[in-house]
């Protein structure tokens, strides 16, 4: 696949909220995701079990989502991001909406990095 093709693949599985599908079609298994904070359990994941584990701790903090967008892709070269934006209610935080930019970057016809600004 492109990167085009995992871009636009990637936002249509997003907007589903399919992310495991995501992770499983789109992904390289030696993945690294990167956070600007430690918030979600880990600043920097590398593998996908570690990144699967900080999904899992992130959605442990969830305790209500009330709705969400993902932006189109824009792809230059073999990296590509989108805003994505959620409205949750975290675990002792309330409600909040997060905005953020999500970067990726593409290698062998799989995402290989993932980092997030917010």
């Amino acid at each position: 696949m492109s990167t085009q093709e995992i871009a636009n693949r990637l936002v249509e599985l997003c907007r589903k909220g399919d992310y495991e599908l995501c992770f499983k079609e789109l992904y390289s298994p030696d993945a690294v995701s990167i956070e600007p904070n430690d918030n979600f359990g880990a600043r920097r994941a590398e593998g996908m079990e570690a990144i699967k584990e900080k999904g899992e701790a992130l959605n442990a903090m969830i305790e209500e989502m009330h709705g969400g967008s993902v932006g189109d892709p824009i792809v230059a070269g073999n990296h590509f991001s989108c805003s994505m934006m959620v409205d949750w209610t975290m675990k002792g935080m309330g409600r909040q909406k997060m905005e953020e930019i999500c970067v990726y970057k593409v290698e062998d016809g799989k995402v290989v990095s993932e980092q997030f600004f917010f």
